[in-house]
């Protein structure tokens, strides 16, 4: 039985490497790129190499950057005083495009997980409380996940926060907008109620 060449199977392979790409979806793709003009598939290897070789950390939150600093922190238009700690640099781009936040980002690079061997030191805490130090400021938001590893670092982060006299608060969860409470499980409800304001 005839099979493809051993070239063709490893891109099939690593094109089955990226996220939500399963083994039809990675053949399609991989023939696509075979069948396609050579420049299509030279422009994808460049774009990747590039990307790879030019971005890197922000020096100063950890988000995406071109060079020392992002775009974010070399906006002056920001709001310095007002910082929001996220999970991973995707998040960032989350609050971003929700228009609803115009001041800086503090990227931990993960959250903390024992059982997975991540604690304190593999985080970003230590860039996070030099950044406290020099910059002071008022308000300090966790964009943290609601799961038990997000609610572990945040109570990890809270008391190193409050030290430096920022107020700490948290993101309100609960109920999402357009939901009933039928589709709600019981501890997002709890969440929703305890998180409750007035009108």
């Amino acid at each position: 039985m005839a099979d493809y060449p051993p070239a063709f199977q490893e891109l099939i392979a690593a094109l089955r490497q990226l996220p939500s790409v399963g083994p039809r979806s990675a053949e399609r793709l991989a023939l696509y790129l075979l069948e396609s003009p050579p420049v299509v598939s030279q422009r994808l290897a460049t774009a990747i190499a590039d990307c790879r070789q030019r971005i890197v950390p922000c020096e100063r939150c950890g988000f995406y950057a071109e060079g020392p600093l992002c775009t974010i922190c070399s906006d002056d238009k920001r709001d310095r005083q007002v910082w929001c700690v996220v999970e991973q640099p995707s998040d960032v781009l989350k609050l971003e495009k929700s228009g609803s936040f115009r001041g800086l980002y503090h990227v931990l690079g993960g959250r903390l997980s024992p059982l997975d061997g991540v604690g304190p030191e593999q985080l970003r805490i230590g860039s996070l409380q030099a950044r406290l130090e020099a910059e002071k400021p008022a308000e300090i938001i966790l964009a943290l996940g609601a799961d038990v590893e997000g609610e572990t670092t945040a109570l990890y982060l809270a008391p190193i926060l409050k030290s430096s006299g920022a107020r700490v608060t948290r993101l309100a969860t609960g109920l999402p907008a357009g939901g009933g409470l039928e589709f709600a499980d019981s501890v997002t409800l709890g969440y929703a109620l305890s998180g409750r304001r007035e009108l």
